[in-house]
């Protein structure tokens, strides 16, 4: 293996960090915290920047293009990487650093597998019932809980529509929450 080889970058590097920005700005919107009740804190916007990750991952990695399933993987990377440096800039020791990545990691998975379950049957009520335990940890879902599973199913179609070549460019579109939520 060559010098050139081991510089190059993961391909789709550069347009899985812009889109994974996208789901984390969407996940940043005031709304989410000033009219559903998620909580304004570290883990509060963490779990809205998972529901939006695994929103994007699952729209891509079912891409009928085959770098679908590549660029799903570079908004991933982009995500724990992201991820591994802020622990890094919270104070997080070196040594602790990869066990709470792991432990990021698994909550992602779990998440993004109940989410998935519910998109996949387009069902409103049972993803209200993952939100509910993953955002407000309740086994109730609530009416806020109830909006969000609308905003979630709204933003996987909204998702779904959008070319793949712009996903590529690194241009993903969210819907403002508060226009989907007006709306129902």
């Amino acid at each position: 293996m060559g010098l050139l080889s081991t510089l190059r970058r993961p391909p789709h590097e550069r347009a899985g960090f812009t889109l994974y920005g996208a789901a984390v700005a969407a996940a940043r919107t005031p709304y989410f915290y000033t009219d559903l009740g998620v909580r304004d804190s570290v883990e509060g916007r963490l779990d809205l920047i998972h529901l939006h990750a695994a929103l994007l991952v699952r729209r891509l990695r079912r891409d009928s293009d085959k770098r679908g399933p590549a660029l799903a993987q570079a908004v991933f990377d982009a995500m724990f990487s992201d991820m591994d440096v802020n622990l890094r800039e919270m104070g997080v020791s070196d040594l602790v650093v990869g066990k709470r990545v792991r432990g990021l990691w698994e909550a992602f998975h779990g998440r993004a597998t109940a989410y998935e379950a519910a998109l996949d049957s387009a069902d409103q009520a049972a993803m209200a019932v993952a939100l509910a335990r993953n955002v407000w940890r309740t086994e109730e879902a609530g009416p806020n809980a109830q909006r969000l599973a609308r905003i979630a199913l709204t933003q996987a179609d909204c998702l779904q529509t959008q070319d793949f070549a712009k996903l590529i460019s690194g241009q993903a579109q969210f819907l403002a929450p508060e226009a989907i939520a007006d709306a129902a």
